[in-house]
Protein backbone atom coordinates (compact mmCIF):
# COMPACT_ATOMS: atom_id res chain seq x y z
CA UNK A 1 0.00 0.00 0.00
CA UNK A 2 1.44 3.38 -0.95
CA UNK A 3 2.00 6.22 1.51
CA UNK A 4 -0.75 8.15 -0.28
CA UNK A 5 -3.22 5.32 0.32
CA UNK A 6 -2.25 5.14 3.98
CA UNK A 7 -2.84 8.87 4.34
CA UNK A 8 -6.24 8.57 2.68
CA UNK A 9 -7.27 5.83 5.04
CA UNK A 10 -6.50 7.89 8.15
CA UNK A 11 -9.82 9.77 8.38
CA UNK A 12 -11.84 6.56 8.12
CA UNK A 13 -9.74 3.92 9.85
CA UNK A 14 -9.38 3.99 13.62
CA UNK A 15 -5.95 4.45 15.20
CA UNK A 16 -5.91 0.74 15.96
CA UNK A 17 -6.58 -0.13 12.33
CA UNK A 18 -4.07 2.39 11.00
CA UNK A 19 -1.29 1.19 13.29
CA UNK A 20 -1.81 -2.32 11.94
CA UNK A 21 -1.45 -1.03 8.40
CA UNK A 22 1.95 0.37 9.30
CA UNK A 23 3.34 -2.72 11.01
CA UNK A 24 5.70 -3.34 8.11
CA UNK A 25 6.96 -0.75 5.67
CA UNK A 26 8.01 -3.55 3.32
CA UNK A 27 4.78 -5.54 3.28
CA UNK A 28 1.91 -3.44 4.69
CA UNK A 29 -1.51 -5.02 4.99
CA UNK A 30 -3.97 -3.97 2.33
CA UNK A 31 -7.60 -3.62 3.39
CA UNK A 32 -10.43 -5.60 1.89
CA UNK A 33 -13.43 -3.72 0.53
CA UNK A 34 -16.64 -5.75 0.88
CA UNK A 35 -19.63 -4.32 -1.01
CA UNK A 36 -23.23 -5.48 -0.91
CA UNK A 37 -25.61 -4.56 -3.72
CA UNK A 38 -29.25 -3.63 -3.16
CA UNK A 39 -31.83 -0.87 -3.19
CA UNK A 40 -32.13 1.69 -0.38
CA UNK A 41 -35.36 2.36 1.47
CA UNK A 42 -37.89 0.45 3.54
CA UNK A 43 -39.85 -0.53 0.41
CA UNK A 44 -37.04 -2.84 -0.70
CA UNK A 45 -36.03 -4.34 2.63
CA UNK A 46 -35.99 -8.16 2.70
CA UNK A 47 -36.57 -8.46 -1.05
CA UNK A 48 -34.60 -10.89 -3.19
CA UNK A 49 -32.66 -8.06 -4.83
CA UNK A 50 -31.40 -6.89 -1.43
CA UNK A 51 -29.64 -10.02 -0.21
CA UNK A 52 -26.30 -8.31 -0.90
CA UNK A 53 -27.28 -5.63 1.61
CA UNK A 54 -28.41 -8.34 4.04
CA UNK A 55 -25.02 -10.07 3.77
CA UNK A 56 -23.04 -6.92 4.53
CA UNK A 57 -25.39 -6.02 7.40
CA UNK A 58 -24.91 -9.46 8.96
CA UNK A 59 -21.15 -9.33 8.53
CA UNK A 60 -20.99 -5.82 10.00
CA UNK A 61 -23.04 -6.91 13.00
CA UNK A 62 -20.88 -9.99 13.56
CA UNK A 63 -17.74 -7.83 13.65
CA UNK A 64 -19.21 -4.89 15.54
CA UNK A 65 -18.71 -2.53 12.59
CA UNK A 66 -21.23 0.33 12.42
CA UNK A 67 -22.49 1.23 8.95
CA UNK A 68 -23.42 4.81 9.74
CA UNK A 69 -21.13 6.97 7.60
CA UNK A 70 -22.40 8.30 4.27
CA UNK A 71 -19.46 8.23 1.91
CA UNK A 72 -19.28 8.11 -1.89
CA UNK A 73 -23.05 7.59 -2.11
CA UNK A 74 -22.82 4.58 0.19
CA UNK A 75 -23.39 3.59 3.78
CA UNK A 76 -19.83 2.93 4.87
CA UNK A 77 -18.04 1.34 7.80
CA UNK A 78 -14.55 0.16 8.72
CA UNK A 79 -13.09 -2.29 11.16
CA UNK A 80 -10.64 -5.12 11.70
CA UNK A 81 -11.01 -8.88 11.24
CA UNK A 82 -8.18 -10.72 13.01
CA UNK A 83 -5.80 -7.86 12.31
CA UNK A 84 -6.92 -7.33 8.70
CA UNK A 85 -8.50 -3.94 7.88
CA UNK A 86 -11.92 -4.30 6.28
CA UNK A 87 -14.01 -1.60 4.61
CA UNK A 88 -17.75 -2.20 4.14
CA UNK A 89 -20.12 -0.41 1.79
CA UNK A 90 -23.78 -0.50 0.76
CA UNK A 91 -24.33 1.78 -2.27
CA UNK A 92 -27.40 3.99 -1.88
CA UNK A 93 -27.71 4.84 -5.57
CA UNK A 94 -30.35 2.19 -6.33
CA UNK A 95 -29.25 -1.08 -7.83
CA UNK A 96 -28.83 -0.17 -11.49
CA UNK A 97 -26.46 2.71 -10.65
CA UNK A 98 -24.35 0.85 -8.07
CA UNK A 99 -21.14 1.57 -9.98
CA UNK A 100 -21.54 5.31 -9.39
CA UNK A 101 -20.74 4.56 -5.75
CA UNK A 102 -18.46 1.53 -6.04
CA UNK A 103 -16.19 2.89 -8.78
CA UNK A 104 -15.22 6.16 -7.05
CA UNK A 105 -14.91 4.42 -3.67
CA UNK A 106 -12.47 1.84 -5.02
CA UNK A 107 -10.56 4.51 -6.95
CA UNK A 108 -10.21 6.75 -3.90
CA UNK A 109 -8.54 4.03 -1.85
CA UNK A 110 -6.54 2.83 -4.86
CA UNK A 111 -7.29 -0.78 -4.05
CA UNK A 112 -6.46 -3.48 -6.59
CA UNK A 113 -9.59 -5.22 -7.82
CA UNK A 114 -8.47 -8.49 -6.22
CA UNK A 115 -9.02 -6.81 -2.82
CA UNK A 116 -12.62 -5.91 -3.66
CA UNK A 117 -15.54 -8.31 -3.18
CA UNK A 118 -19.10 -7.67 -4.32
CA UNK A 119 -22.00 -9.64 -2.79
CA UNK A 120 -25.19 -9.82 -4.87
CA UNK A 121 -28.32 -11.84 -5.66
CA UNK A 122 -28.09 -14.46 -8.40
CA UNK A 123 -31.03 -16.13 -10.16
CA UNK A 124 -28.72 -18.72 -11.70
CA UNK A 125 -28.12 -20.39 -8.32
CA UNK A 126 -30.77 -22.22 -6.28
CA UNK A 127 -32.18 -20.27 -3.36
CA UNK A 128 -29.71 -20.26 -0.49
CA UNK A 129 -26.70 -21.57 -2.42
CA UNK A 130 -23.53 -19.45 -2.34
CA UNK A 131 -20.62 -19.29 -4.76
CA UNK A 132 -17.32 -17.45 -4.25
CA UNK A 133 -15.48 -16.49 -7.43
CA UNK A 134 -12.45 -14.37 -8.36
CA UNK A 135 -14.00 -12.86 -11.50
CA UNK A 136 -16.80 -13.23 -14.03
CA UNK A 137 -19.37 -11.42 -16.14
CA UNK A 138 -22.61 -9.75 -15.08
CA UNK A 139 -25.20 -12.08 -16.61
CA UNK A 140 -28.56 -10.35 -16.30
CA UNK A 141 -27.61 -8.37 -13.21
CA UNK A 142 -27.75 -4.64 -13.91
CA UNK A 143 -26.15 -3.69 -10.61
CA UNK A 144 -23.12 -5.82 -11.41
CA UNK A 145 -23.13 -4.44 -14.95
CA UNK A 146 -22.90 -0.91 -13.55
CA UNK A 147 -20.01 -1.90 -11.27
CA UNK A 148 -18.08 -3.41 -14.20
CA UNK A 149 -18.70 -0.29 -16.29
CA UNK A 150 -17.27 1.94 -13.54
CA UNK A 151 -14.29 -0.39 -13.16
CA UNK A 152 -13.50 0.53 -16.77
CA UNK A 153 -15.04 -2.78 -17.86
CA UNK A 154 -12.54 -4.78 -15.81
CA UNK A 155 -14.29 -7.91 -14.50
CA UNK A 156 -11.50 -9.31 -12.34
CA UNK A 157 -12.93 -8.48 -8.93
CA UNK A 158 -14.18 -11.00 -6.36
CA UNK A 159 -17.84 -11.98 -6.12
CA UNK A 160 -19.99 -13.67 -3.53
CA UNK A 161 -23.01 -14.89 -5.49
CA UNK A 162 -26.12 -15.47 -3.37
CA UNK A 163 -28.62 -17.78 -4.99
CA UNK A 164 -32.26 -16.66 -5.02
CA UNK A 165 -33.61 -19.22 -7.52
CA UNK A 166 -35.49 -18.60 -10.74
CA UNK A 167 -38.92 -16.97 -11.08
CA UNK A 168 -41.76 -19.47 -11.36
CA UNK A 169 -43.53 -20.03 -14.65
CA UNK A 170 -43.65 -16.97 -16.89
CA UNK A 171 -43.12 -14.47 -14.09
CA UNK A 172 -41.16 -11.35 -15.05
CA UNK A 173 -37.66 -11.57 -13.49
CA UNK A 174 -37.82 -7.84 -12.69
CA UNK A 175 -40.92 -8.40 -10.59
CA UNK A 176 -39.46 -11.56 -9.04
CA UNK A 177 -36.32 -9.89 -7.64
CA UNK A 178 -38.36 -7.07 -6.07
CA UNK A 179 -40.59 -9.45 -4.13
CA UNK A 180 -39.96 -10.70 -0.61
CA UNK A 181 -39.21 -14.34 0.10
CA UNK A 182 -41.86 -16.68 1.39
CA UNK A 183 -41.15 -18.47 4.67
CA UNK A 184 -39.16 -21.34 3.15
CA UNK A 185 -37.11 -19.03 0.97
CA UNK A 186 -36.41 -16.70 3.87
CA UNK A 187 -35.20 -19.60 6.00
CA UNK A 188 -32.81 -20.70 3.27
CA UNK A 189 -31.49 -17.18 2.75
CA UNK A 190 -31.04 -16.56 6.48
CA UNK A 191 -29.06 -19.79 6.72
CA UNK A 192 -26.99 -18.83 3.67
CA UNK A 193 -26.24 -15.40 5.13
CA UNK A 194 -24.86 -17.02 8.29
CA UNK A 195 -22.65 -19.17 6.09
CA UNK A 196 -21.70 -16.11 4.06
CA UNK A 197 -20.52 -14.25 7.15
CA UNK A 198 -18.07 -17.07 7.83
CA UNK A 199 -17.00 -17.08 4.19
CA UNK A 200 -16.26 -13.35 4.29
CA UNK A 201 -14.21 -13.87 7.45
CA UNK A 202 -12.22 -16.54 5.62
CA UNK A 203 -11.68 -14.22 2.65
CA UNK A 204 -10.25 -11.55 4.94
CA UNK A 205 -8.04 -13.88 6.96
CA UNK A 206 -7.10 -16.68 4.53
CA UNK A 207 -7.45 -15.00 1.14
CA UNK A 208 -9.88 -15.62 -1.68
CA UNK A 209 -8.29 -18.77 -3.10
CA UNK A 210 -8.33 -20.66 0.18
CA UNK A 211 -11.77 -19.36 1.15
CA UNK A 212 -13.18 -20.46 -2.21
CA UNK A 213 -11.56 -23.89 -1.91
CA UNK A 214 -13.07 -24.45 1.51
CA UNK A 215 -16.50 -22.96 0.94
CA UNK A 216 -17.35 -23.86 -2.65
CA UNK A 217 -16.93 -27.57 -2.01
CA UNK A 218 -19.60 -27.48 0.69
CA UNK A 219 -21.84 -25.30 -1.44
CA UNK A 220 -21.43 -27.68 -4.39
CA UNK A 221 -23.01 -30.52 -2.44
CA UNK A 222 -25.64 -28.14 -1.13
CA UNK A 223 -26.42 -27.30 -4.74
CA UNK A 224 -26.84 -30.99 -5.62
CA UNK A 225 -29.21 -31.44 -2.68
CA UNK A 226 -31.35 -28.46 -3.64
CA UNK A 227 -31.01 -28.15 -7.41
CA UNK A 228 -34.73 -28.63 -7.92
CA UNK A 229 -35.82 -26.37 -5.08
CA UNK A 230 -37.19 -22.90 -5.48
CA UNK A 231 -38.23 -20.54 -2.71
Amino acid sequence: MSEMLSNRLVPFLSKRCFSSLQTSSLSPIQPWLFIGLGNPGEKYQSTRHNVGFDMIDAFAQSQGIPLTTHYFKALFGEGMVDGIPVLLAKPQTYMNLSGESVGPLAAYYKLPLNRILVAFDDMDLPCGVLRLQPKGGFGRHNGLKSVIYHFRRNREFCRLRIGIGRPPGQMDPKAFVLQKFNRTGRERIDSAIKEGVNILKMVATKGLTEAARLSNADQKYKHLRSHDLQD
